[in-house]
């Protein structure tokens, strides 16, 4: 069976104080029972003092929200995948939709991160996902799969096991728009059928597939029970200690 994963993504919010508090209340409301796996994806200047207070208890995992392609050296204000690693962090999200669309960040080089955060023991969770423009054009199951196909399949089966995916249906962010749980599951499966073409059924059917399109505790039960939606990649719910763990609990 696969596992099941609730991801907070913070995004640039809370300062270390109330980062700090947020992540104890998420640890002290938790029970270690959850049906999901919980990871809190915390800006940088959280990560040490957040994996001291919560990393391991009641099975919480720390993420970095992003993290460099480069090892080391002179590169002014960017955090290496070793850095991140030092912090207590096991997880890195990447290629998320606002780092793609406010950075410019590339297929290419989303490869070369996948790769240095593999070889530094973090787990990527590897972000897709296609914009307003794609998907009324209906060709988002081609633009989506290229992501997938550009950034990960030079991995060897190995290294593609250790891969968390995360789908961002960015149409529905802020939009207006909704993605409903069949559009949620009609992409999953594409994706996972994509997967299973380069690394065969098994390895595609054990890779968790997480779900990044505003899901709340309202929507989550409903979303959480397609076949191969394997959790969520949460933003604002996650900054709601409550709302959180109600989605963490949602299967």
């Amino acid at each position: 069976m696969r596992q099941k994963i609730v991801a907070g993504n913070w995004k640039m919010n809370n300062d270390l104080e109330a980062g700090k508090k947020l992540a104890l209340e998420v640890l002290e409301k938790s029970t270690g029972s959850e049906k999901a796996q919980i990871v809190l994806g915390t800006p940088y200047i959280h990560l040490t003092a957040v994996a001291a207070d919560v990393a391991g208890k009641n099975g919480i995992e720390i993420a970095a929200q992003n993290c460099s392609d480069k090892a080391s050296g002179a590169y002014t204000g960017e955090i290496s995948a070793s850095m991140v690693k030092s912090t207590g962090a096991n997880y890195v999200i990447l290629g998320h939709s606002e780092r793609r669309e406010y950075f410019s960040e590339s297929n290419e080089l989303l490869a070369a991160k996948v790769d240095i955060a593999l070889e530094n023991g973090l787990t990527p969770i590897f972000c897709c996902g296609e914009p307003l423009e794609i998907r009324e054009a209906g060709t988002m199951y081609e633009f989506v799969k290229e992501q997938l196909t550009e950034s990960l399949f030079h991995l060897s089966a190995e290294d593609f096991a250790k891969i968390t995916i995360a789908y961002e249906p960015i149409w529905a962010i802020g939009t207006g728009k909704t993605a409903s749980s069949e559009q949620a599951q009609e992409m999953h499966k594409e994706l996972r059928d994509h997967l299973a073409s380069k690394f065969g059924q098994e390895a595609a059917d054990a890779c968790p597939i997480l779900y990044g399109g505003s899901c709340k505790p309202g929507n989550a039960k409903e979303l959480f029970s397609q076949a191969d939606v394997d959790g969520g990649l949460i933003g604002g719910a996650s900054l709601n200690a409550d709302d959180f763990l109600a989605i963490v609990n949602a299967f």
